[in-house]
């Protein structure tokens, strides 16, 4: 995809469809830098009319939507402000970038969101210079703005000012306080806005916002702590109790001061993130005199504007395709459950039988399926906040206490405690259980949330058990093998959306470690599957009996320890064997080939193949376009198993 850039001649857009909201200011600022050129009081009703077209667009699409509309207003200062590309924006997670995308160039492409060939749903550098670093896992935002930073101070051409936009829940994640800390000592001048949508301030903030605006406008930077506290004392009581819950957030009453000023930062605010007036002055003040780094702290409103958003639980932070009068959201056909939705009612029903089971989530509560747990008991299910390192050693405590510990984290997200995984769980052979939601490639959400390394970084650890459920029975059954493992580390991976459609066991039993299972028997070419791509190894199995050549289907179960019977009496019956699995190589298939060359069952000629995704990221598509990509359909394994026996599709197919 060729790179968006700012164009000088900055044209105007077309003419929005009738479906499409008005949009008057903001059909004339298609760039930042036609934003300079509006007044204040245009660039409220330019913001109005972001939320507008943001609220469109994902309709259509479907995506993130709450996160956005409650920066649009933020969106819109920054960029009034600053002056992107050359001073770097960056949005931590990128979940609120859509109204950034629409006032950089990229309006045009918006309903594309997340679609095959279109916009990501993050910031992405390879999309548009104004997405100067690419986003999708949480808080790295303020690291890698200290890296522009001391980059421009160190003679980098092409950086100006940086702002890391960052959200009060990523600023639960350990990196976040590593980058603040590093950034203060360092003394770099660098702007962190604090997106706070967990607090809000009453109706009255009015009097706040144009109080604390004259005072940023004129006062001295080192002043505005002092200065903020006095205007909020002037506050009437409902005001002046939010103000002081807001900056409590961040108080550390023992350092007589904020946490963050204790850290080196000049602390500003709090500040209402929807007040246009007060931010742009508020942003111009300390772009002006700042000279070192400088926090904001901006409360905000997630879903701000869009009533359905505002009174849902979520705040409509992930949405399918919806009807913005309604905000009614769109219902795919009745289908099997979810693979999340088996894990949390199996974990659930595990822990009615033990006490010992306990739940563990790094803020993906609901996206995890410890909601479900947490529901029935509340004591047992633990959500950490955005610290899947402290997360996995959270659990390694309750282990090491006789606990049974349940770490479910999204295998992409698992990456970021890796080392917690090698020594305080692997090494002392603590009995961890991992669940790893969203195992293989995942549809919309692209290359960031793809769960592609689990495999090749967990086989490889001693003690660890490691299984992938093919449906949505085998993954009951793997909760309640994990359940009663005591003796080491044990993971189950299943994959993101909904299962086969097979039935599950009321009453689930715990597998045999380490033994797999074979669905079909034949003679000429064994498939053996890991997770979920058994369906396509027995479509797979079908073509190929289509043309004379009988087929054994078994499925793996177990990529550690791995069934060696199984596989090395796979080796000895067929002429050709195919191991398929959904993740990178290095993984299941390596440890197989390592197995038979081992056992020298590669010296009588056997022909194998390991398909494996392939090396490189897959963008965003629908998850079966992706799989079509990475060559693992039903077709690709047919051909593949061809290939392996000698046989040419095409000549076969030309003389049939």
């Amino acid at each position: 995809m060729t790179p968006l850039r700012p164009n000088p001649a900055r044209p105007t857009p077309a003419r929005p469809n009738s479906d499409r909201p008005t949009t008057p200011h903001l059909d004339r600022a298609p760039w930042p830098a036609d934003l300079k050129a509006l007044s204040d009081a245009e660039l409220a009703r330019l913001a109005g009319e972001l939320r507008e077209e943001t609220i469109s667009a994902v309709s259509v699409t479907g995506g993130h939507l709450g996160s956005g509309l409650g920066v649009v207003e933020l969106s819109v200062a920054l960029h009034a402000v600053f002056d992107a590309p050359r001073d770097k924006i960056i949005w931590d997670v990128g979940h609120q970038c859509y109204p950034h995308k629409i006032l950089t160039g990229r309006r045009g492409r918006i309903r594309t969101l997340r679609q095959g060939g279109g916009l990501s749903g993050f910031t992405k550098r390879a999309e548009s210079d104004y997405d100067p670093f690419g986003a999708a896992h949480s808080s790295t935002s303020i690291s890698a703005g200290l890296g522009f930073a001391a980059a421009r101070d160190l003679g980098a051409p092409g950086v100006g000012d940086v702002v890391a936009v960052i959200g009060d829940g990523a600023m639960s994640a350990g990196m976040a306080w590593e980058a603040m800390n590093n950034a203060g000592a360092l003394g770099k001048r660098l702007f962190v806005i604090l997106n706070d949508n967990e607090m809000s301030i009453s109706p009255p903030v009015g009097a706040l916002s144009e109080y604390l605006s004259r005072i940023y406008a004129n006062g001295p930077l080192h002043d505005l702590k002092a200065l903020a506290e006095g205007a909020a004392a002037l506050l009437p009581g409902p005001a002046r109790e939010g103000a002081r819950r807001a900056r409590d957030l961040v108080r550390g009453a023992a350092l007589g001061g904020t946490l963050f000023e204790a850290l080196g930062f000049s602390y500003v605010g709090p500040i209402d993130g929807h007040d246009m007036g007060q931010l742009l002055r508020v942003m111009r003040a300390a772009r002006a005199r700042a000279d070192g780094p400088v926090l904001i702290h901006c409360l905000t409103v997630k879903g701000k504007g869009y009533a359905p958003a505002e009174s849902s639980a979520d705040k409509y932070h992930g949405v399918a395709k919806f009807d913005v009068v309604s905000g009614e959201q769109a219902k795919g056909k009745p289908a099997a459950p979810s693979y999340t939705a088996v894990f949390g009612e199996q974990l659930t029903r595990a822990a009615a039988l033990d006490p010992r089971v306990v739940g563990i989530t790094a803020a993906m509560a609901e996206g995890s399926g410890i909601s479900k747990l947490k529901a029935r008991f509340p004591e047992r299910a633990f959500d950490v906040g955005i610290a899947e390192q402290h997360a996995v050693t959270f659990a390694a405590g309750l282990a090491a206490a006789g606990m049974r510990p349940f770490c479910a984290i999204y295998s992409t997200f698992l990456q970021r405690a890796y080392d917690q995984v090698v020594h305080d769980v692997a090494l002392q052979n603590l009995p961890v259980r991992f669940a790893l939601d969203r195992a293989g490639l995942v549809g919309a959400d692209g290359a960031t949330h793809a769960g592609a390394f689990d495999l090749a970084y967990l086989c490889t650890l001693p003690n660890f058990t490691v299984m992938a459920a093919a449906d949505e029975a085998e993954l009951a059954r793997m909760v309640a093998t994990a359940a009663a493992h005591d003796a080491g580390p044990i993971a189950l991976r299943y994959p993101r959306g909904n299962g086969t459609g097979v039935a599950i066991p009321e009453a689930p039993q715990p597998l045999e470690i380490g033994r797999g299972r074979v669905l079909r028997e034949g003679s000429a070419v064994a498939l053996l599957s890991l997770g979920g791509r058994l369906e396509e190894c027995l479509a797979a199995a079908e073509a190929l009996e289509a043309r004379g050549l009988t087929c054994t289907v078994a499925d793996a179960r177990f990529a550690k320890p791995l069934d060696r019977g199984l596989i090395l009496r796979l080796a000895r019956g067929h002429a050709a064997l195919i191991t398929v699995e959904e993740g990178a190589a290095g993984g299941f298939g390596a440890h197989v080939l390592q197995l038979l060359a081992a056992e020298g069952a590669l010296d009588r000629g056997l022909r194998i193949r390991t398909l494996t995704l392939p090396d490189r990221f897959i963008d965003q598509d629908t998850p079966e376009r992706m799989y079509a990509e990475a060559g693992l359909t039903a077709a690709d394994i047919t051909a593949a198993a061809l290939a392996a026996l000698g046989v040419d599709a095409a000549t076969e197919a030309a003389t049939a």
